[in-house]
């Protein structure tokens, strides 16, 4: 038997067996040729112990080149792979295991919360996890592999990648991520596919045609700065595998090492979200400069809104290679556009390229161009797994999706996203879209970074709050306050200006960069009304 799935899954694997697949920052390099190999011995590790198409296996890994050999044997299996979020606690684990109905668990020794989360499997998941679940829904996780030491209760992954046959294409479908929303308005939520036929070729992929936007090729290098665990950096990272391309992973990201790492190793390609840009511009300029970034040809970032002014910067600094997307773990709407097309339109996120999108208002009428209201989108294809009330209240008669994002569309059909619908302001009867002041904020010579929330408010139901973090955090209190609120003033109307400045040491962000505002908001609650 050979790896001859997981080499026609990955190509370069076959023609180029010993160039560098992945290239970590912790040391580990991968080559195609071992990358497939092990990809292929741990999907017939998984088919052995009884796991079939459409079956589900959670991956809870700090960044490393076996995260994308974990993902891609699933892939490569038909298996539904959940990418857990490795700062969640044991119960919030458990939760999503239960909830994803997961027949194996794949983690690594690394993470402390292991531990932890074998006395919660070994224990069985508790009543309070599974409220509102039936038996079926919740088989428990039957194997467990650990990578990087042994513990009780798990086998070891090395050895049954070592012991394993290679797996054998028993299926035309392949698998998908079963992405967890993040859950910075709630609970978070599964957001399931239907499991498509593997493709032919790497051509034949549809996320291929996406990262061939900003032109990754065979003879590509590939960063990925962000978390594995998010949909866009796993995706996008597996298709740049898929074309032969080498990725060169960092653990965490740090500004200073994304820019070393791009001068060592030739970087051509990227993906970032804002605040990565923004870390990246707030280092002393001169040792900023001092980085060699002419290899880099073309880089994308989402996520997340971006202020004018960091991407005037970025597009500054590496040149008009700075390509922008919209997008949700759900894949409801998909836009894109080039730095040229930015300049011409600052702020917006492109035109659509997978299906049309609608703009509605809250009674669900279409809105002409230039007003904001809800964003739907055509083509959608997802469920909300074990939720069918939050299907109902984001599909539309039509069909079309939304996932509370607020935008609006100018007269040649290119997207303008305002906020989450969740965040807007309500102040007096006007409508408030925070982004507007964290970017205006952001942009400030003395500000790291911002949020701003609404809070309750005896007079006008509720007032705008910004959360300031300062590069220099000896220099907050009053006057910086005052600075802060004028610089808003100069850019904004009065009533979009935050009403209150508070200073913290850090704000609550994902690892992509996106505020969890109901912690913020929770945190800044108590005694909030006035």
């Amino acid at each position: 038997m050979s790896a001859q799935a997981a080499v026609q899954a990955l190509p370069t694997a076959g023609t180029d067996p010993g160039r560098a697949a992945v290239i970590c920052d912790n040391g580990e390099v991968l080559t195609f040729g071992e990358l497939a190999d092990r990809v292929s011995r741990l999907a017939g590790a998984l088919r052995r112990r009884g796991l079939r198409p459409g079956d589900v296996v959670a991956i809870l890994s700090e960044n490393t080149p076996a995260y994308l050999e974990m993902i891609w044997a699933c892939r490569i299996a038909g298996l539904y792979f959940v990418t857990v979020n490795r700062h969640l606690g044991a119960a919030e684990i458990a939760y999503i295991l239960a909830d994803s109905e997961a027949s194996a668990l794949l983690a690594s020794a690394n993470l402390p919360v292991h531990a932890e989360l074998t006395a919660e499997l070994t224990a069985g998941l508790t009543a309070e996890l599974t409220a509102g679940l039936t038996a079926e829904q919740t088989p428990g996780v039957r194997h467990r592999l650990l990578r990087g030491g042994p513990s009780p209760g798990w086998d070891d992954y090395e050895t049954e990648i070592a012991t394993a046959p290679h797996y054998e294409r028993d299926t035309e479908l392949e698998g998908d991520i079963l992405q967890y929303s993040s859950g910075t308005t709630g609970r978070p939520k599964g957001i399931k596919r239907r499991l498509r036929p593997a493709p032919a070729s790497a051509s034949g992929d549809l996320l291929t045609g996406l990262t061939g936007l900003i032109g990754i090729d065979e003879d590509s290098v590939y960063l990925c700065p962000a978390p594995l665990y998010h949909t866009a950096p796993c995706m996008w990272t597996m298709t740049t595998l898929r074309v032969g391309a080498t990725v060169v992973l960092m653990t965490r990201f740090d500004a200073r090492e994304a820019l070393a790492l791009i001068e060592r190793h030739r970087v051509t390609h990227g993906q970032f979200v804002p605040t990565m840009f923004t870390r990246m511009l707030k280092l002393p300029e001169r040792e900023r400069l001092a980085r060699d970034v002419s290899s880099l040809k073309a880089v994308v970032h989402a996520a997340a809104p971006c202020p004018a002014e960091i991407k005037r910067g970025m597009i500054g600094w590496w040149g008009p290679i700075v390509s922008e997307y919209w997008s949700s773990s759900e894949g409801a709407g998909f836009t894109f556009i080039t730095a040229p097309e930015w300049l011409e339109r600052p702020g917006s996120v492109g035109r659509p390229l997978l299906g049309s999108l609608h703009i509605r208002d809250e009674d669900g009428r279409d809105l002409p161009p230039g007003e904001t209201g809800l964003i739907w989108a055509e083509g959608t294809d997802f469920t909300y797994l074990n939720a069918p009330d939050k299907d109902a209240e984001t599909t539309s008669p039509e069909g079309w999706r939304t996932v509370g994002d607020l935008g609006r569309l100018d007269e040649d059909g290119y997207l303008y996203v305002t906020d989450r619908a969740s965040f807007m302001i309500i102040s007096g009867g006007v409508n408030i879209y925070p982004q507007e002041a964290e970017n205006a904020l952001v942009e400030h010579p003395k500000v790291y970074d911002a949020a701003v929330v609404g809070l309750p408010d005896d007079d006008l139901g509720e007032i705008a709050v910004a959360v300031v973090q300062p590069i220099d955090p000896a220099g907050a209190g009053p006057g910086l306050a005052a600075e802060l609120t004028e610089w808003c003033a100069s850019r904004l109307a009065r009533y979009k200006c935050p009403r209150r400045i508070e200073f913290t040491g850090e704000l609550p962000r994902s690892d992509t960069g996106k505020l969890y505002k109901r912690q913020l908001r929770e945190r800044l609650l108590p005694g909030a009304r006035g």
